[in-house]
């Protein structure tokens, strides 16, 4: 019988975990604003892990600028999830911009605009159809 859950996505799981509380209380970089980790993908040899971010940025800040920040911090954060997890082969750390969620929005916003056009539209067409059946009678 095959497992639920591969090693690697075990692995994953908890590196996604422990990176996010590790950026929240050791990163003290005031030029990061609030930083969620959505996922994590580990190679299957654990030699490299993607950690996807998105951010709740400052004004005027830049999405590349604070993956650069997170990846010249990434071997501080690889040396912390090494105290934390136990495993004989810590993965290299490589952040990510995850921009899924804001093309989530984004999308959402274009189907909301449609909708709201839509019906705009059939507002319009039962305007006319009722002023040319009274216009029809006079």
């Amino acid at each position: 019988m095959s497992r639920d859950f591969s090693r690697t996505d075990r692995v994953a799981q908890q590196i996604q975990k422990e990176v996010a509380t590790i950026i929240q209380r050791e990163v003290k970089d005031p030029r990061l604003g609030m930083v969620t980790v959505n996922a994590v993908e580990v190679t299957r040899d654990l030699a490299y892990a993607k950690v996807f971010v998105t951010f709740f940025t400052l004004e005027g800040q830049d999405e590349e600028v604070s993956v650069k920040i997170l990846n010249e911090a990434a071997s501080f954060i690889r040396t912390l999830l090494a105290k934390r997890i136990k495993a004989r082969i810590m993965p290299e750390l490589r952040f990510e911009y995850d921009a899924s969620l804001v093309e989530g929005v984004r999308m959402t916003n274009l189907v909301n605009q449609a909708v709201a056009e839509d019906q705009r539209r059939a507002g319009e067409d039962a305007t006319d159809e009722q002023n040319s059946d009274e216009g029809g009678e006079a």
